[in-house]
């Protein structure tokens, strides 16, 4: 038993001394944690804790179509949850079947809340204040804020899950309402292989995903898909080249023409790629990204080997079982599809 327990002990200690492993923690790259109270608290908002009523209430909202002003459009609808969190579109469709004005692409939901920025712009800190943009916006939900909350305070059924979960006093506003979906956006994470890499298991990577991510590192994809959330950080677009797309709608960055950079995570499940949607594979994503943002060339094996590493990438989606939602009443708000 003793031998055992030595065994298990130099084990474990020769895997923390990956150098690989190492190597990756030393220039920023960050693991979902295994504890779920760890998780839990990282995601969690101390300006409005989680509570499974919240989540549950707000997972309801997330699919709730009759918050758009054609009843047609809910969050789920560009951020399919059972399609990697994104719609699948070079540029999201909205009310009406409108076209983002700007071509833009929906980024995906998952792992959203680990990213520092939101919109392609930047323009919000959190998936609170991110969920009510689409709402309100022409081409997407449509709606105004006094049409939400009507919806809501015309239905019983959501008027009490609201007492329920934030007390019989609470005053639902728009403010209130977006809060709880991005309340429930917050645990949409998804733990893959990698992380399990970098959280000590050795043998959580093929030796071609390592060999993939060390190319991942030599190349210097590192100085912008970084952190827990490989991206959500704003940087500079097309640092030493024009992206071969630029044509592709108007969209300039923000003030500064930064540009937010997208999570690398799901990868796989996300396409097409860039703020656009211009580029529909792999390959030509990360060689693009070597050309106009470190001034590289990216042979083809080196981009099928990134390739790889991005397959270790695809985590684990928390279970989401589709709310029925409760029946509209003589006082909810009719669909207006003009």
């Amino acid at each position: 038993m003793i031998k055992t327990v030595i065994l298990s002990t130099l084990v474990a200690s020769v895997v923390m001394s990956s150098p690989l492993m190492k190597q990756a923690k030393g220039v920023g790259l960050v693991a979902i944690p295994t504890d779920v109270k760890e998780l839990r608290k990282l995601v969690d908002d101390p300006r409005n804790p989680m509570t499974d009523a919240k989540i549950e209430l707000g997972k309801k909202l997330f699919f709730e179509a009759r918050l758009s002003k054609s009843g047609l459009i809910s969050c789920n609808f560009c951020h399919s949850l059972g399609t990697g969190g994104t719609d699948g579109l070079a540029a999201a469709i909205g009310h009406k079947w409108t076209a983002n004005p700007h071509h833009l692409n929906s980024p995906t939901v998952y792992n959203a809340v680990f990213a520092g920025s939101q919109f392609w712009d930047g323009r919000d800190p959190d998936v609170e204040k991110q969920a009510q943009g689409p709402v309100l916006a022409p081409p997407e939900m449509a709606a105004t804020k006094e049409h939400v909350v009507e919806v809501i305070m015309s239905i019983p059924a959501y008027v009490d899950e609201f007492k329920a979960a934030y007390g019989k006093d609470v005053k639902i506003d728009y403010v209130m309402i977006t809060k709880t979906i991005g309340l429930f956006e917050r645990t949409l994470t998804t733990p893959a292989p990698y992380d399990a890499y970098l959280n000590g298991d050795e043998s959580a990577l093929t030796p071609a995903e390592k060999e993939g991510l060390q190319t991942f590192i030599n190349k210097g994809c590192t100085s912008c898909h970084t952190g827990i959330a490989l991206g959500g950080s704003m940087q500079a677009f097309g640092v030493t080249g024009k992206y071969k797309y630029a044509d592709v709608g108007d969209f300039k960055g923000d003030k500064n023409g930064f540009v937010k950079v997208p999570t690398l995570r799901n990868i796989t499940q996300t396409r097409p790629y860039f703020h656009n949607g211009a580029v529909w594979t792999m390959k030509e994503a990360i060689q693009e990204m070597g050309r106009i943002q470190l001034g590289l060339t990216i042979t083809d094996k080196e981009a099928a080997s990134i390739e790889t590493f991005f397959g270790a990438l695809e985590g684990d989606k928390p279970e989401v079982i589709f709310p029925m939602l409760p029946a509209s009443t003589n006082r909810t708000p009719k669909p207006d599809i003009n």
